[in-house]
């Protein structure tokens, strides 16, 4: 008999498996017809303070699903580059030099001028923590907080399979108060920031850029419950093995010439 895998004692570690599984499984299930995500690079990296890691370089497709008044102001071909550096618990997302407060940020594919910079940190806590060591924050900003369990979600994102439970762990369905109440928990703490400096669209587009973030992580981390029955028996190589392969065939529906 084969013998059983170690039990991880920490639940910000488990669910390394469970993102990247969720990131590969979304991407694929998002992009059609010349549009989601494309990977341009998914490589091994090492950085002098935080360690080996994982380098990602995409290409975000999405001229279709902006509104009509952001296609007025947009070509027909438009996309984000992100570039990530994920060191895991802690995650790096944007170009260097690109952001706001000095900080990275995705660069769009026709305007200098808009980035995107995203810090994440995973911490094994219910949300409640005051002295996350994520990068200082400057200026006016909102701290939000995503119930993957009650917050109302986007009508197109919705499918009633996805619900977040799991019976190979017996975890869920989840019921009022669960953030209080439920062991293992851990918490994804993330810093956002929207810059664009474009006269008379900046407020208009940064707030719209807010929502649709919010939108994808409180989906993304649903999904991750949704879907942990599929993950939860993964080692990081399977996963790893997974990715690729969801890799190649999403860009194959792109019409992508990356691997």
């Amino acid at each position: 008999m084969p013998a059983a895998r170690p039990r991880v004692c920490h639940p910000w570690l488990r669910y390394r498996v469970g993102q990247l599984y969720t990131i590969s499984k979304h991407s694929h299930q998002e992009s059609e017809k010349g549009e989601g995500v494309e990977v341009v690079k998914n490589e091994p990296h090492e950085d002098p303070v935080h360690g080996p890691g994982q380098f990602t370089e995409k290409r975000v497709h999405l001229s279709s699903k902006l509104p009509g008044w952001a296609r007025a102001v947009t070509p027909r071909i438009f996309y984000i580059t992100e570039k990530a550096w994920n060191y895991y618990p802690y995650t790096i997302t944007g170009e260097p030099g690109q952001g706001g407060h000095g900080h990275p940020g995705h660069p769009c594919s026709f305007l200098p001028k808009f980035s995107i910079y995203i810090e994440t940190k995973y911490e094994d806590n219910c949300g409640d923590s005051e002295n996350v060591s994520v990068d200082k924050i400057l200026g006016d900003h909102e701290v939000s907080f995503l119930d993957i369990a009650f917050d109302e979600i986007p009508e197109r994102y919705y499918r009633s399979l996805e619900v977040p439970r799991s019976a190979k762990t017996g975890r869920g369905p989840l019921r009022e108060g669960w953030r209080q109440h439920t062991k293992p928990i851990m918490c994804s703490y993330k810093l956002v920031s929207v810059k664009f400096e474009v006269w008379g669209l900046q407020t208009r587009v940064e707030q719209f850029v807010h929502k649709v973030i919010r939108d994808i992580l409180l989906i993304g981390h649903r999904q991750a419950f949704a879907w942990v029955d599929e993950w939860c028996d993964m080692s990081l190589e399977e996963v790893r093995a997974f990715e690729t392969q969801m890799q190649v065939a999403t860009n194959q529906k792109l019409g992508s010439q990356h691997p």
